[in-house]
Formats: structure tokens, sequence, C-alpha cells
């Protein structure tokens, strides 16, 4: 874990929390002066400590009318089968995050989708035939009632 002083857990938190702050707003909201704000979070973005700056998009609004969580079960738990399994992932626009569990179920998966017919066609002609899939269980978003992004600061 990377070492963090109080200003640095302050500048990642605003910059969690609005990630298109102008450095000298940021400065100003953590009590520095603009130069060394923007050293500090300089360094911190070649520690790897923040990785990257997103726009946070309505995925209703661009057309993806549904979100499904699937649970997906492999043939093999072999390093190979994982990874090759991880790989073709990747490769699916649709799926936005997969994340490997510890028990029977291998893997949780977000998938966003148009709509029923869309998501279905994915399931059979993506998901299902992926690399060393064993069972497939879905389960259809009906609300979201947290999205808190990142880590508690």
């Amino acid at each position: 874990m990377a070492n963090l002083d109080d200003i640095d857990r302050r500048l990642l938190a605003e910059l969690q929390s609005e990630g298109r702050i102008t450095n000298v707003e940021l400065a100003h909201r953590v009590g520095l002066t603009a130069p060394p704000c923007l050293r500090r979070v300089r360094a911190l973005e070649e520690e790897g400590v923040i990785r990257g700056y997103h726009a946070e998009l309505d995925p209703s609004k661009l057309g993806f009318s549904i979100t499904v969580f699937a649970m997906v079960s492999l043939k093999s738990q072999a390093e190979d089968a994982l990874r090759e399994f991880e790989v073709a992932m990747r490769d699916l626009p649709e799926v936005r995050e997969v994340h490997m569990l510890n028990g029977e179920i291998d893997f949780i998966i977000k998938i966003v989708s148009k709509d029923l017919q869309s998501f279905q066609e994915f399931l059979t002609s993506k998901l299902t035939p992926a690399p060393n899939v064993e069972s497939v269980k879905t389960s259809l978003t009906i609300r979201t009632s947290k999205h808190e992004p990142g880590v508690p600061l």
C-alpha cells in the first residue's frame, strides 16, 4: 500500500468524487497552492494509486437498458483455463466487469445490453460458448440503489 499522508488522502477523495476538478480548485480544497498540489497528483499517478480518469455515463441514455450479472462456473480451474476465459471476456464490449470468486462460482460478470433479446443473443453466442464454460446463471438487475465507484477514503 502506498505511504499516504492526510493531504494525499484528501486529494484522492476529491478526485474520486470529481475527476474533472481543476488543479487550482483541488489545491484550494485541500489547503495547498497549485504547484505542490500538481506535484502530489502526478506522484500519485506515477505510483499507480491513480490509475485513470473516467466520465460516468448513463447507460440507459445510450441505449443500454438492462444490466445483468452472470455467475459462471468453469469446467477446470487450472490457471491456463482461467486465463483463457478472462482473455475471452476482455474482448467482449458488453462485459463491463469480471471478478474471479472463491467458492462454487468461478466468476461473476457484469454485462450491459440494449434489451432482453440482445442479451439472449449475447448469452447464447458469446458467453455460453466461451472457453471452458460449464454453466452460466444470470440475474437481471431490477434496480440499483447504490453505485459508488472507488474506495472509502
